[in-house]
């Protein structure tokens, strides 16, 4: 179903819709077939003007099996269009999904339009020629409902024709199959006269656009960061849901000077990446939130060395193993004080797919600028979820100086934490360069020289650098804007992949007659340094999460304002109706 979904969203893209996506699966390799612990669902929303979120409630449901049904029907709106493969309710497929009686029988879905369609069987006719095995064959039915999908909304075949070739060209048999199918299903839907629905062209603006997922989009920004910066990039990743997207896509580019490297464990992962790091690379490691644990005590060694880093962290339920397919904003207070000691370090957010890729170029700007690790905090939701993404110029792209050390800097010496008066950043000496030989560890350094040092009060001095230069950095930032009635009462502040919600519902509120502004922050440390004016000019500031609002105590505890909760932790990102509701209720 995740292939199908993928196909449509190419499909639609093509097309010209503005999109978003929302794929949602088990968390197991093989989920058993049929049972609601293996339904695997994709919704897509997509429209002739922008699009803000996934949707909340689809006009149209198909489903595969009972399961598929049970799981997903309380979701499709009253009125809305069942399309069902009626071949799958058959006895033991309805108790598996908790069926007594036949829901296609018994008149509980009288409040929908269903069509029901014999979607095996017409699988099984349109594939007997090409002598596939029965598992290979009923595969295919995802085509044959992709190509009715296709009808039903003028989507055009050639984009999934031309994957299907790519895809399977050494297996021509599965080939001819699924073309098959997809154009079977594609033929049905204009002889059974099934509903059909014009969504035209969004009037996106003008340029050049691809469909892109926020893990893509991450790698991507990666690769630009280190071309503006002129550097090697060096990944070191341990495979992790919903993270390891990034690793598949940056091993694709060793022609950009990308080395990749799959490690044993997430501490060999992140320690590979300070070492490339340390040797003039842009050190990145990806991971989600179990392996941010395991990262801590590296990531205080690489703010230790002052060596620019990115830990990339796609969050996810939690804690522990928790869920690992759905999504969840609960990292954020790991990210600012998950390590030992005193260890501040700057965290950049995303807030959409296409903003991944801007994301990841802002944190390489600020790791190499400052000589910092940055945390670049993404969530599921954006990692898998899909936009168009429209290729921004090479002009666009922000230019990042990098200067490496290249002759001592106290007489004859070579004093390696020399700091730059406006940065606070140490100099960058690569090792093996004659005259810098130097030293780096994780035991406290004295300030300038980098020698051991136990003297309490340089520690205390190197602790106050270290905060001050991360403080630095709310300089050379974009201020907090907001946008909303100058007269409003209530900010609703974003951060993370609420933005499309928090959008949706402000022009659902503002079109009721409701004064009310928005923010979303791209910098959660620092925070940008006019936020507490900007929080100030409110009598009511409301702060939509995925965790139990800890963006909400960082705001109180550091601006003393009484922000409002709103918590979700259901794996599955806010709507705007829900986000919408509670909003009125609480204001």
């Amino acid at each position: 179903m995740q292939l199908t979904g993928d196909r449509f969203t190419s499909a639609t893209a093509v097309f010209g819709n503005d999109l978003a996506t929302l794929p949602d699966y088990p968390a197991e390799i093989r989920a058993p077939a049929g049972t609601l612990a293996g339904v695997s669902a994709f919704q897509i929303h997509f429209s002739s003007h922008d699009i803000l979120t996934s949707g909340d409630s689809p006009g149209v449901l198909v489903a595969m099996n009972p399961a598929a049904l049970k799981a997903n029907i309380k979701d499709l709106v009253k009125g809305g269009l069942l399309i069902v493969n009626e071949d799958s309710f058959e006895r033991r497929n309805l108790e598996k999904a908790g069926y007594g009686e036949d829901p296609l029988e018994d008149g509980s879905l009288d409040s929908y339009q269903i069509s029901k369609i014999p979607m095996t069987k017409m699988t099984m006719e349109t594939v007997r020629e090409f002598g596939l095995g029965k598992k290979e064959a009923e595969r295919s039915k995802n085509m044959l409902a992709l190509g009715i999908l296709c009808w039903m909304y003028s989507r055009p075949l050639e984009p999934t024709l031309e994957w299907l070739t790519k895809k399977f060209e050494k297996q021509p048999k599965i080939l001819e199959a699924n073309i098959a199918c997809l154009k079977v299903g594609h033929a049905f839907g204009e002889t059974a006269e099934l509903a059909a629905f014009e969504v035209k062209p969004a009037p996106l603006a003008p340029g050049r656009y691809r469909r892109i997922t926020g893990n893509q989009a991450l790698a991507f920004g990666l690769i630009a960061g280190s071309v503006q910066a002129k550097l090697p990039l060096f990944l070191g990743s341990y495979p992790i849901t919903p993270a390891t997207d990034i690793l598949h896509e940056l091993s694709r580019h060793k022609n950009f000077g990308v080395r990749t490297v799959q490690a044993e464990d997430e501490i060999a992962a992140i320690s590979m990446a300070i070492g490339a790091a340390f040797s003039g690379h842009i050190g990145v490691t990806t991971t989600s939130g179990p392996g941010l644990d395991l990262k801590a005590e590296a990531l205080g060694l690489a703010l230790s060395l002052e060596l620019p880093l990115i830990v990339v962290d796609i969050q996810r339920g939690g804690p522990s193993t928790g869920l690992p397919t759905k999504t969840e904003q609960s990292d954020l207070m790991l990210a600012m004080y998950g390590r030992h000691g005193e260890s501040p370090l700057p965290i950049v957010s995303a807030y959409s797919p296409p903003s991944c890729f801007w994301a990841a170029i802002e944190a390489t700007r600020i790791a190499i600028k400052y000589m910092t690790p940055v945390i670049l905090l993404s969530d599921g939701y954006l990692a898998n979820g899909a936009e168009p993404w429209r290729i921004p110029a090479i002009s666009k792209l922000p230019n990042i100086s990098t200067r490496f050390a290249s002759q001592p800097n106290v007489g004859d010496d070579f004093w390696p934490f020399l700091r730059d008066d406006e940065t606070l950043a140490r100099p960058w000496a690569i090792p093996g360069t004659p005259g810098l030989e130097h030293r780096i560890g994780g035991l406290e350094k004295a300030d300038g020289s980098g020698n051991i040092s136990y003297d309490p009060d340089n520690h205390e001095y190197m602790t106050q650098l270290r905060a001050a230069k991360v403080k630095a950095i709310e300089d050379d930032i974009d201020p907090l804007e907001f946008d909303g009635d100058a007269d409003a009462k209530v900010l609703i502040l974003g951060w993370g992949s609420t933005y499309g919600a928090i959008g949706a519902c402000t022009r659902r509120l503002r079109a009721r007659g409701k004064k009310v502004a928005r923010a979303h922050l791209k910098h959660m440390n620092p925070f940008p340094k006019n936020t507490g004016e900007v929080l100030k000019r409110f009598e009511t500031v409301v702060v939509p999460e995925m965790n139990m609002g800890q963006l909400s105590r960082l705001i109180r505890a550091e601006f003393l304002v009484d922000a409002i909760s709103i918590n979700k932790m259901k794996g599955l990102p806010f709507q705007a109706g829900e986000l919408e509701a509670e909003i009125e209720r609480l204001v």
